[in-house]
């Protein structure tokens, strides 16, 4: 973009500048398929208990009907395997997925902060803007929790809604590697997620290595008034 001519006055120059910079809203319908998207991905990332299991076909189809877009065709494939798999391996695989790697776990702020005081923190500020947002979870998981943010932001729009998914980007992008190469389904569910994400930039790539392997930063104590249990070492590493 061209410099502003000396001569427009200042606040006319700031406001134009601003106006450049500030992202494109939606349009509804685009907004309605993305918060579509959003809650798809937060119900395939949950736990498969029986209701989630019996409900397969119906999740199934919603994938099917979505138009055409990268995140509906890797929801897609992760759907041909979890309507199909048996629900003891699927639980199974679960499990051994997201509660038992370090590197797969889905409490974001895991990533960022690690077993730190300052986690805590981030929690606290995390349960604090979901209730600015007039939004209140049912206490059953951490306000980090994957399924959690994703709920949020399919409710709250592509603005303040899915500022936490952004912030967390290079937590996500570490799930998905080790989801890679773990040669887990979920990782569909993580690679139709980062689709709707701005894409990584250098220092994110070169982040996300870092975390690969060393780990998020490690203290023993702090994680009140939220406390989660620890994800035990990759069993890979």
């Amino acid at each position: 973009m061209s410099p502003l001519p000396a001569t427009i006055p200042a606040i006319v120059r700031t406001r134009v500048r601003a106006a450049v910079r500030r992202r494109v809203v939606a349009d509804p319908v685009e907004a309605e398929r993305r918060s579509l998207l959003l809650r798809l991905m937060s119900l395939t990332l949950q736990y498969p208990d029986p209701e989630l299991v019996a409900a397969r076909p119906a999740v199934a189809a919603a994938v099917a009907a979505l138009p055409e877009s990268p995140a509906a065709t890797e929801l897609t494939t992760f759907t041909d395997w979890f309507t199909h798999e048996d629900p003891d391996a699927l639980a199974r695989h679960y499990v051994e997925m997201f509660d038992l790697r370090r590197k797969s776990s889905l409490y974001l702020t895991y990533y960022l902060h690690g077993d730190t005081r300052r986690r805590g923190m981030a929690l606290l500020a995390l349960a604090q803007r979901y209730r600015a947002a007039g939004w209140e979870t049912d206490g059953g998981e951490l306000p980090d929790h994957l399924p959690v943010a994703l709920e949020f932001a399919a409710l709250s729009g592509p603005g303040g809604g899915e500022a936490p998914l952004r912030q967390h980007r290079r937590g996500l992008q570490l799930i998905h590697r080790a989801l890679t190469d773990a040669d887990s389904p979920y990782r569909h569910v993580l690679a139709a997620l980062l689709s709707l994400l701005p894409p990584p930039t250098e220092d994110d790539l070169k982040a996300v290595a870092e975390l690969a392997a060393q780990g998020p930063p490690n203290e023993d104590v702090g994680l009140d008034p939220y406390t989660t249990p620890t994800p035990l070492e990759d069993s890979h590493r």
